[in-house]
């Protein structure tokens, strides 16, 4: 006599991966029509729900398009930051150099000037 299995189903937790899936379960219930043993579900309706794969499906591309984009400008935006830092640094420097006795005005280049006191820590 031959084992049956149980057999393990598979949800995708990548949500493209479970989009293609949704979408030919959809596909597939469309074809089946009024015999489809979907329509026998209680709490959730392919006929309802079915229709938003699709555009979800675009969604998801675009945004994971959106992401390479994003990547690729944050890669940009690094290469030139640290020459960015190091010229700010450096005209904090030269500000508060020539304006020693009043380092308040370096605040009319933006700059944000804290002359509270410093506590020692205990």
């Amino acid at each position: 006599m031959a084992v049956r299995t149980t057999g393990r189903i598979v949800i995708p937790t990548n949500a493209a991966e479970l989009l293609n899936l949704a979408k030919k379960i959809y596909d597939k219930h469309v074809a089946d029509g009024a015999d489809s043993p979907l329509n026998a579900m209680q709490d959730f309706s392919w006929a309802v729900d079915g229709p938003k794969v699709a555009p979800c499906q675009q969604n998801n591309v675009d945004a994971e398009l959106a992401a390479k984009k994003a990547e690729q400008l944050y890669r940009q935006r690094d290469q030139d930051l640290p020459l960015i830092k190091a010229i700010v640094q450096n005209s904090a420097s030269v500000l508060k150099g020539i304006y020693a006795k009043n380092p308040k005005v370096l605040g009319d280049y933006g700059f944000v000037v804290d002359d509270s006191k410093q506590f020692k820590k205990p």
